[in-house]
């Protein structure tokens, strides 16, 4: 990602991927692994946020809703208002889970998700 700040108010998806994502102290806390889209409104849901595993290995996939986060151009990233330590606990799937997270029964995923995140201020989308 070129991290020059940009007067842009749109970006490609693929400037977003691999984002850092810190938490509110400025610890890079992982990155923006790829975004959950709804077909019909192309809004963006989630921001699946990944961070921790060795070389691909043990990696997390955390479901971040797209709300929650704050483009922060001087850090050519986006801000969280959650520690690693809340991150941790929250909602996560792994690679191959991901494809049911927008399948038949994306509610009850979107109800676990939601469910974390709105003491935080999250709202569902649905």
């Amino acid at each position: 990602m070129d991290d020059t700040p940009s007067e842009h108010a749109l970006i490609l998806s693929s400037r977003v991927k691999d984002a850092a994502v810190f938490d509110p102290k400025g610890e890079r806390i992982g990155h923006v692994e790829d975004l959950s889209i709804n077909k019909v409104s192309g809004a963006v849901v989630y921001a699946i946020l990944s961070f921790g595993g060795f070389l691909g290995l043990g990696e997390k996939f955390h479901p971040l809703p797209w709300s929650m986060l704050t483009y922060e151009p001087a850090k050519s990233g986006y801000v969280v208002p959650l520690g690693k330590a809340e991150l941790e606990s929250a909602p996560y799937y792994d690679r191959y889970e991901l494809d049911a997270l927008g399948g038949p029964s994306h509610q009850s995923y979107g109800e676990r998700i939601f469910g974390y995140y709105g003491p935080y201020g999250a709202l569902p989308y649905w």
